[in-house]
């Protein structure tokens, strides 16, 4: 049977223990929740019924944590045999070549042919086919239709100048904000997503290699969140929320404007009536465009296991169409098999924000620069200290895009170096 660890034991207990069964995998988890646990517990079970002799165990690291705790693992040798691997990391991974590629197996996996393009192309960023996607996340705009009502709001906003509106009328009403900021961990796309619609493009890149986060366009973007947060629009400790805080602040009536993927709206169904809340696309900014941020995660191998075959065995287990199908809707994201979005649990009103963003031409998805090594570290910690030094004042909107361009350059630098 497999063990259930926390990150406070799995540095300790990862490495610990003479396996039970003739092969045991090690699986690190590591955008966790308990809803996404226990589906994955679940699959994971199934897979080890069908194969007999094969033992999984899974640690589960907290996200705030876990890119700085499975650096220290794998500086350390204490490497997992499979990782959910999100694409800010994969880069750094990929480029260190600690990454099994996939091509060959996935070549001959009876359900290889049906991933779709989009699948195929963002598993290979990193120039090998090192990940197997589990599903995409693309940003869409949570409302709350009552507070909007009582706020006098009359219509969900479609222009970041609305959207600035309409928060500012919902704080004033007694106890409530406009809009739940993530100024903790994961809170990179907010920012990158009102840079882009205020500057009016999703290019991360000049021709010579600028960063253009620092452009007069995506400065004024920047200031739009920091605007909403200083000026009392959004909650006062929303400074350290991350994804857990913005969902339940939603849902709980604390504030009324939520950017966030399809993961949230699993959380917000169970505790919202349906009528009491919808989605929307993301604002456009004075271009008539909105950037909604698309990004994905997935299933690597490290390539010091000495059990590949199995480690395969078990990331197409778990990205088999019918468990994927299981994953995209428990966990919140768009599936990776051709077809999949005809299933009538994706057909309904509570996705048609995502797929308005979709069809809509002046709704362009991003994807982030996960090809530059340094960009796991950016997303994941620089972009995260410096942001709430500057909601907290102490940095001017000007002053933290320029920390960032210079970050972004040197990766860029870096990168094409190597090309």
């Amino acid at each position: 049977m497999k063990r259930i660890l926390t990150s406070a034991s799995a540095a300790a207990m990862l490495m610990a223990g003479a396996a039970q069964a003739e092969t045991t995998l090690r699986l690190v988890e590591v955008i966790t929740s308990p809803e996404r646990t226990a589906t994955l517990e679940q699959l994971v079970t199934e897979f080890e019924a069908a194969n007999e002799g094969v033992t999984v165990e899974i640690t589960s690291l907290p996200w705030g944590q876990a890119f700085e705790t499975l650096a220290t693992m794998v500086a350390g040798g204490d490497i997992p045999d499979v990782v959910e691997m999100p694409d800010t990391w994969a880069a750094l991974y990929a480029g260190s070549d600690r990454l099994v590629d996939l091509s060959n197996h996935v070549a001959e996996w009876e359900h290889g042919a049906t991933l779709t393009q989009r699948s195929v192309d963002m598993g290979s960023q990193s120039g090998a086919f090192n990940m197997i996607p589990y599903g995409f996340y693309l940003r869409a705009m949570f409302y709350n239709r009552s507070l909007l009502e009582e706020a006098g709001v009359a219509e969900p906003p479609r222009t970041m100048e609305e959207f600035a509106a309409a928060a500012a009328k919902v704080s004033e009403l007694d106890g409530r904000s406009g809009y739940c900021l993530r100024g903790g961990p994961g809170g990179t796309n907010g920012w990158i997503m009102m840079a882009a619609a205020m500057n009016g493009t999703n290019e991360f890149f000049t021709e010579d290699g600028q960063s253009r986060i620092n452009e007069p366009g995506s400065v004024e973007g920047i200031q739009f969140l920091l605007d909403l947060y200083q000026n009392g629009h959004a909650p006062r400790d929303s400074v350290n929320w991350g994804f857990n805080e913005i969902v339940a602040g939603f849902y709980s009536g604390q504030c009324a404007f939520l950017d966030q993927d399809p993961d949230a709206l699993i959380a917000i169904a169970e505790r919202m009536d349906a009528e009491d809340f919808a989605v929307i696309p993301m604002p456009v900014g004075p271009s008539g465009q909105a950037f909604p941020t698309i990004g994905f995660a997935g299933w690597s191998i490290f390539n010091t296991t000495e059990h590949e075959d199995e480690a395969f065995a078990l990331v197409a287990a778990l990205s088999s169409p019918e468990a994927n199908a299981t994953w995209a809707q428990r966990v919140g994201v768009i599936p990776i098999h051709q077809g999949a979005d005809q299933d009538p649990y994706f057909q309904t009103d509570q996705f048609a924000g995502w797929f308005e963003t979709l069809n809509g031409e002046e709704y362009v998805p991003t994807i982030m620069p996960t090809y530059l090594e340094e960009w796991g570290y950016f997303a994941s910690t620089m972009v995260v200290e410096t942001s709430q030094e500057a909601l907290l004042g102490q940095l001017t909107a000007q002053e933290l895009a320029d920390q960032w361009a210079a970050y972004l350059n040197d990766a860029y630098a870096n990168w094409q170096s190597a090309q």
